[in-house]
């Protein structure tokens, strides 16, 4: 049954008799057409309807005289239509097999152009554009662009052929909806995008601009919107649940707000508040809502001629019901209302039709558990299923509409923030998926094919458009083959995203489950093992060092996040291992005696044969991927940065007649040392080398690691005013100083020297120094590793739960006078602000206080070091190796050493390690110093350092002293007779031999 009410149109409508029609109270007539009325539309001229497959329309203005509003059937050849929409022009029309049909002003359908081989599923008409959206989740339009209504940009013509809008690429739509000169589109999550004219403020976005490309309705934002219907200048939205909202023009009440005053952000309909309404619709000037539940229809807006159905001829601005008759209430049910300009339409089905009948208004295509149980048992032809799978899996849109969270209508909660999908179910999908070797190798090439290469970086439109980002590592992990290459065209997606998208997917990274999270790290890691492997076989050619790059990129962003977000993903998780076989490699390489001979030609400008610059390239080559990895140092175990900074440093060194040399008095290194450097003559880039005054010795590391050793005992001493030793016997810049700035510009320069050179400084800095180097924040537990007493006195004020406790501590915003924030000394410490105030007090201490001296410190300590990838090591190593090991393993010294001339059994050695068990702590460091000439332990231990125990058998044993090999790690140990002897021999030779017998 067909009620129908407004302005006067055609008795019957032309589907009936007029002796056929019943006419109701307040002008409300109905029809009860013989043949199946399966569906209808309504516009500004025109009235369409579909009986039993066939297509009618009806000229609903009497300035078609020819034709005179007769009912005509249009011409459609071979088409089956199931959908017709009706605008302010003329009628759209949607077949079965998804093809789109236009109406001219004759009754001749033609297709569309630019819809060729796509399936549509709906059409929506405006009065003079139209808008269509496919089965893979594509919006195209086409007609006038006025007002931007086709969304496609500001310059763009009218169009007379389909369009896509690329900018709504990704998004997963439910619904499209057109109304005078303006556009809205509505996705599975539901958010709302509105486009077009927007005088009356009919966008929702709070202003009158026209809007040129779809712009997210941001008001509506989980509100759970679940349709929308354009009017001529005003939007109505409806939630689940039944909530209306309305904007726009409200000249005639048709917002339903008791007013008639335009609304530019929407607004709740409080009196259909309560209601649940099912259906909403927009006419030109009023608007028509539906209970299901109650049988009932709201009207509100203009009824001048009759469209609100409720016996006045008003503008009416609240809703009230209309007098349906009164069949309706019993075998009917409200199926659709339609409003067009002056009339208003409700086609009503036996309550057992309605529920036998398909919504037309159909989603994009998703994947969902039905889907992948019917392909799995092959319900389907293969053919069938292929198709199902190039439409979802060729389609970024109708995978970011599929795996949503709908319980508790999570999915309608998406933001920023959260992403929308349920993780479980996309696990057991891919799962079942990747156990069929047919449909995962079909659904591999339709994403390496198709999909990867549609993505849109560029789209700024919608958070949805990132779950893909999420989906396909999921996917591709679960994948056998191409693995490597369906990764880095990811990687590459990924790479190309926007800054604000790459924010939004590092927060959704920040909140995957451990295991998504640790198989994402697994995903770029693997792959870039593999470059890795390639590279250090000598394998050139497609582009693999940019490859690499470009993995080691989206790893990065992930151990960003992990840091970040405080994930328990383990740093070893994002270690590359491989990258210790290329620096084997390079090791070889570099030893080769040919390439250094060709190293030295090229150092000297000499002419390199054609047949050997092979080997330079292959030299450079490996390089170039360090000095790569040397970005990403995450990829790499300390050791392995240690070994890259060496090779890197090698390409630093260049041919110099004055080779380094710092000649310089025990007594007086520091200030030999301070001349030397404002000589301003040491080539920091080549190796330093170290002779003292009045001895003999070569230094071949051995003087150089006693020198640093002298030098950090006289900074100590000499230059008080430039650091303070706090209570932990750390030291840190001194404040108050009245130091002069080169002294913390020498300092660094000194600490650099130390790192370049691969030497110690005996100096406690505390972490914090370290931290700050690499433009990372102290904390508070950095000042307790300082100031233990200080920083747990902070710790007790941010635990203190009683305020009065707070209070009576008097304290306000200064440190030792000095005032945090303006008038700090007038604002007590709270227990609401005591967290500000402990963070400003760290801040304090280890910034703003010593802000010039660690910015000179800083510069010295770049000059010293002039190979600035010391950056690529964590505070924790960059403070090891400028300091050493914390830890002293003596078994471990033991462990590793080597003996000539005598065997770990022997006697003699025997009673050489337990003298040295027997001598105490500072004794032990003392014998590293005559050893090595540093008592620093080398980063991972003693192990890493070369210790040979070598026996001399001269006959005048008893009266000689142990000697030291400091440049080999090697000591010579007379032959002694007994344990005692050995015992006295050695403690005097660690504590009076100050000067090297051997270098």
């Amino acid at each position: 049954m067909l009620c129908f009410w407004g302005a006067q149109v055609r008795e019957g409508l032309g589907l009936v008799k007029p002796d056929q029609v019943k006419h109701g109270k307040c002008g409300i007539r109905s029809v009860c057409p013989k043949t199946n009325l399966q569906d209808m539309s309504a516009g500004k001229s025109l009235a369409g309807f579909i009986l039993d497959g066939k297509v009618s329309v009806l000229r609903l203005r009497s300035e078609y005289r020819n034709q005179d509003g007769k009912l005509m059937q249009l011409q459609l050849k071979n088409h089956k239509v199931r959908l017709i929409v009706c605008g302010g022009d003329g009628a759209v029309l949607l077949s079965h097999s998804g093809n789109v049909l236009i109406m001219d002003k004759a009754t001749v359908c033609k297709p569309l152009k630019g819809l060729d081989h796509r399936q549509v599923i709906q059409i929506a008409c405006g009065d003079h554009h139209s808008m269509a959206l496919t089965s893979e989740g594509q919006v195209f339009v086409w007609g006038k662009n006025s007002h931007g209504q086709l969304g496609l940009r500001e310059d763009h013509p009218d169009s007379s052929s389909a369009e896509h809008v690329q900018s709504l690429s990704g998004i997963p739509l439910a619904q499209i909806s057109a109304g005078g000169d303006h556009s809205f589109v509505l996705s599975l999550s539901g958010v709302v995008f509105g486009w077009g004219k927007n005088s009356a403020g009919q966008l929702g976005l709070g202003d009158t601009t026209d809007r040129h490309v779809p712009t997210v309705v941001n008001s509506l934002n989980q509100k759970k919107t679940v349709s929308i219907s354009c009017g001529g200048e005003h939007t109505a939205t409806l939630s689940k649940g039944g909530t209306v909202f309305t904007f726009g023009s409200g000249g005639s009440g048709q917002l339903g707000h008791n007013s008639f005053r335009d609304e530019h952000h929407p607004r709740v309909v409080a009196e259909l508040w309560g209601s649940e309404v099912s259906q909403v619709t927009c006419g030109r000037h009023h608007t028509l809502v539906s209970v299901t539940s109650s049988k009932l229809i709201y009207s509100f807006g203009c009824g001048t001629q009759g469209q609100l159905g409720n016996g006045e001829l008003i503008k009416q601005s609240l809703p009230f019901p209309v007098d349906l008759p009164t069949e309706c209430n019993h075998e009917y049910t409200i199926e659709k209302i339609i409003a067009g300009e002056n009339h208003s339409f409700a086609l009503f089905f036996k309550e057992l039709e309605s529920k036998a009948k398909s919504n037309p208004n159909r989603g994009v295509l998703t994947l969902n558990d039905r889907m992948i149980d019917r392909w799995l048992s092959g319900a389907d032809s293969w053919s069938i299923i292929k198709q199902e799978i190039n439409t979802v899996f060729s389609s970024a849109a109708c995978l970011n509409g599929s795996f949503l969270k709908t319980s508790c209508d999570d999915h309608y909660q998406t933001s920023e923030e959260h992403c929308g999908l349920d993780f479980y179910l996309v696990e057991t999908s891919f799962a079942k998926l990747s156990e069929n070797k047919s449909l995962i190798s079909e659904i591999v090439k339709v994403v390496q094919q198709t999909l990867l290469s549609s993505l849109n970086p560029e789209n700024k439109t919608g958070v949805e458009s990132l779950r893909v980002y999420l989906l396909l590592p999921e996917l591709i992990r679960r994948v056998k083959k191409q693995k490597t290459d369906l990764s880095e065209a990811l990687a590459s997606k990924i790479l190309q995203l926007g800054p604000d998208a790459h924010k939004v997917l590092e927060k959704y990274w920040s909140k995957l489950p451990d295991d998504w999270l640790k198989g994402l790290v697994k995903l770029f890691r693997k792959p870039s093992a593999e470059l890795i492997v390639q590279i250090s076989y000598g394998k050139k050619g497609y582009n693999l060092t940019k490859r690499l790059k470009k993995l080691l990129k989206v790893l990065q962003m992930i151990s960003q996040v992990c840091c970040s977000a405080n994930r328990d993903i383990p740093n070893r998780d994002f270690i590359i291992h491989e990258i210790s076989d290329l620096l084997d490699t390079l090791r070889a390489t570099l030893q080769d005696p040919l390439l250094q001979l060709l190293w030295i030609l090229q150092l000297l400008r000499s002419p390199i044969p054609d047949e050997c610059k092979d080997m330079l390239k292959l030299k450079d080559y490996y390089l170039g991927t360090i000095s790569i990895l040397a970005m990403f140092p995450f990829v790499a175990d300390t050791v392995s940065k240690r070994r890259m900074f060496h090779y890197l440093q090698c390409q630093l060194y260049k041919p110099r007649t004055n080779c380094n040399v710092l000649h310089i008095n025990r007594e007086s290194v520091w200030l030999d040392t301070f001349a030397y450097l404002r000589q301003k003559k040491h080539a920091f880039c080549n190796p330093l080398q170290v002779t003292f005054i009045g001895e003999n010795g070569i230094d071949m590391r051995g003087l150089s690691a006693e020198f640093f050793s002298l030098l950090s005992q006289s900074l100590l001493k000499w230059e008080k005013n430039v650091l303070d030793v706090h209570e932990s016997s750390l030291v840190w810049f001194n404040p108050d100083g009245m130091q002069a700035n080169r002294d913390f510009y020498y300092l660094g320069v000194i600490c650099g020297m130390a790192l370049y050179n691969h030497h110690y400084i005996n100096i406690g800095f505390p972490l914090a120094l370290f931290k700050k180097l690499l433009q990372q924040s102290p904390t508070l537990n950095d000042l307790e590793e300082l100031s233990p007493v200080e920083a747990r006195c902070l710790k007790s004020l941010l635990e203190e739960d009683e305020d009065e406790v707070v209070d009576m501590l008097f304290l306000d915003f200064t440190v030792k006078g000095r005032k945090l924030i303006p008038n700090g000394d007038q604002i007590q410490v709270t227990k609401v602000n005591r967290q500000n105030y402990v963070d400003l007090y760290v801040d304090f201490i280890f910034n703003k206080s010593v802000k010039k001296p660690f910015k000179h410190f800083s510069r010295g300590f770049s000059k010293g070091c002039p190979l600035d990838v010391w950056s690529m090591f964590h505070p924790e190593e960059l403070q090891q190796l400028l300091q050493g090991s914390p830890k002293y393993e003596w078994n471990e010294l033991q462990q590793c050493a080597s003996y000539e001339n005598c065997s770990a059994s022997d006697e003699l050695i025997k009673n050489f390690w337990a003298v040295f068990f027997e001598l105490s702590e500072e004794n032990k460091k003392r014998f590293l110093i005559f050893l090595y000439g540093t008592d620093r332990v080398p980063v991972g231990g003693f192990s890493k350092r070369s210790l040979k125990i070598l026996l001399s058998d001269c006959p005048d044993a008893e009266d000689r002293l142990p000697e030291a090999q400091t440049c080999f790690g090697r000591l010579i140990l007379p032959k002694y007779s007994d344990i005692n002897t050995i015992r006295d021999k050695l403690i005097h030779a660690i504590n009076f031999c100050e000067v090297f017998g051997r270098g």
